[in-house]
């Protein structure tokens, strides 16, 4: 069914695709905005430039647009002080605060903050216009998809390709997981010319990226076909769940993403990413030794250190923990190693076993469960609300359980999501804050000159607009950082006199 229904001023078939599926929908035009709240249903159609477009479809495009817009300010807030030539004075203060305190009077790090300046604003400049022509590039593609009839089309192709296999439309969870394989496609496809510009040019120009292409069209096909080995059993077992388990699936539903959950946590780290990535045991020696000197002194059960080699596709440089129960494991990037002393190692180290210590890592996965409960909860209520999918061009009477899922999912909740991501980064930024805390706490001295050289390195951004950073940033500014570390190492050498 397509989503367009013609207006006696224009002939819609002569502007619409080849592939467009079914009739027009005859539905009646919705009730004025001044009985909104007198509305049975959305089951009818929103006049816009000529064509009635489904209600449900309407407001998902109005919401995606608003987003867009609101979005677009704070990027443009954004581009307004990367494009300034005002220097960052309060992160300079506090950076040479740091240069102050050193008493081997060899830190220079205000020095090197101020001669990366005009590289930061320049890499920053480049990734907030690509930023901004991302997400126009993406409420196209979204909004295309969706006016196109992109979802019906390749559903109807699933079922035509299925036909093939002597598949029938009885076979549903079979055609979802052809649907599954060529919507992945289709996401590739658009989405293959901005990875390409941001791997080959965006960070090629600022030194960052070290992929060839052989090795990029590698970790493609790879992604890919982990993605259908992985993706493709977990979506039938969660659709044959939802067709079969009453009322009550999304308990069922939830289960099995908690499952899946705990076991990506644990196979993931240890069989999935050494696929991309090669990694070795941390060489015998005076950093592994004090690595688990101190992760002896909390109690925390680590059991391997390796080094992965992360510069083999970047010069960015990283540092993560993971692994379940007591099976605990480190892993520091190359490109750490080389950018950082081993103290610093130490003190970068001290704030990520804060996280695990402080409980932030098991909160942010019962959050996470909490949230797919809730979305499948909240699927159950619009699971047999046939009206809010057929505006998307299919038949009410005949949904299919993986459109309905997938609209839900990524249209219908996307208001929700957006909030409770909000409030997902205020609490990371927070979750930030007490691990550096602990860090201190543990008597590491070295936190915020390791902050500030791998800032530097990564050429960080040094002035942040404040609504953008309150938005999108999940870590604190630098500067706000740095000080708040001033404030609690002050506070802790006041404790110990």
């Amino acid at each position: 069914m397509w989503p367009f229904e013609p207006v006696p001023v224009m002939d819609p078939t002569s502007l619409l695709p080849t592939f467009m599926l079914g009739q027009l929908p005859d539905l009646p035009a919705c009730p004025s905005f001044s009985t909104i709240l007198e509305w049975s249903n959305y089951d009818c159609n929103v006049k816009v430039a000529g064509f009635s477009v489904g209600f449900s479809m309407f407001a998902v495009i109005a919401f995606t647009c608003s987003v867009f817009a609101f979005e677009l300010m704070l990027d443009l807030r954004q581009r307004a002080v990367i494009s300034s030539d005002e220097q960052p004075t309060k992160l300079y203060s506090v950076v040479g605060a740091i240069d102050a305190a050193d008493k081997t009077k060899k830190s220079n790090l205000k020095k090197q903050i101020m001669e990366k300046f005009v590289s930061s604003q320049a890499y920053g400049l480049d990734k907030i216009n690509f930023s901004i022509f991302s997400q126009f590039y993406g409420l196209i593609e979204g909004c295309g998809f969706m006016l196109l009839g992109a979802y019906p089309y390749l559903w109807k192709l699933s079922i035509d390709l299925g036909a093939k296999l002597s598949w029938t439309e009885a076979d549903e969870i079979k055609l979802s997981c052809l649907f599954f394989v060529l919507m992945t496609f289709a996401g590739e496809a658009t989405g293959l010319p901005l990875s390409i510009y941001s791997t080959f040019f965006l960070e090629k120009k600022h030194g960052f990226n070290k992929t060839t292409p052989q090795l990029f069209v590698k970790d493609k096909i790879q992604s890919i076909i982990l993605t259908f080995a992985i993706g493709s059993p977990v979506l039938a077992l969660l659709l044959y769940i939802v067709k079969s388990t009453g009322e009550l699936f999304y308990l069922y539903a939830w289960a099995l993403m908690f499952v899946f959950s705990v076991t990506m946590m644990t196979i993931y780290p240890a069989f999935i990413m050494p696929i991309f990535n090669k990694f070795d045991p941390l060489p015998e020696g005076d950093l592994k030794t004090s690595i688990e000197a101190l992760a002896s002194s909390i109690n925390y059960p680590l059991t391997k250190l390796f080094i992965i080699d992360g510069s083999k596709r970047s010069s960015h440089s990283n540092a993560f923990m993971f692994g379940f129960g007591k099976n605990k494991r480190i892993v520091l990037f190359d490109t750490l190693m080389k950018q950082v002393t081993n103290d610093e190692i130490l003190s970068i180290l001290g704030h990520e076993l804060g996280h695990w210590a402080l409980s932030h890592t098991l909160v942010n996965f019962v959050v996470t469960q909490l949230y797919f409960g809730a979305a499948f909860f909240g699927y159950g209520l619009c699971l047999n609300t046939n009206y809010l999918y057929s505006a998307f061009g299919f038949d009410r009477d005949s949904v299919p359980t993986l459109i309905s899922l997938i609209l839900f999912m990524f249209y219908f909740w996307a208001p929700l999501d957006k909030v409770i991501s909000f409030l997902l980064t205020i609490n990371t930024r927070m979750a930030e804050f007490a691990a550096d805390r602990y860090s201190i706490g543990l008597g590491m001295k070295t936190l915020q000159s390791g902050l500030t050289k791998i800032h530097i390195e990564n050429l960080g951004s040094m002035k942040s607009d404040k609504w953008y950073s309150t938005y999108h940033y999940s870590h604190p500014p630098l500067a706000e950082r740095l000080e708040a570390m001033a404030v609690e190492e002050k506070r802790v050498a006041g404790k110990s006199k």
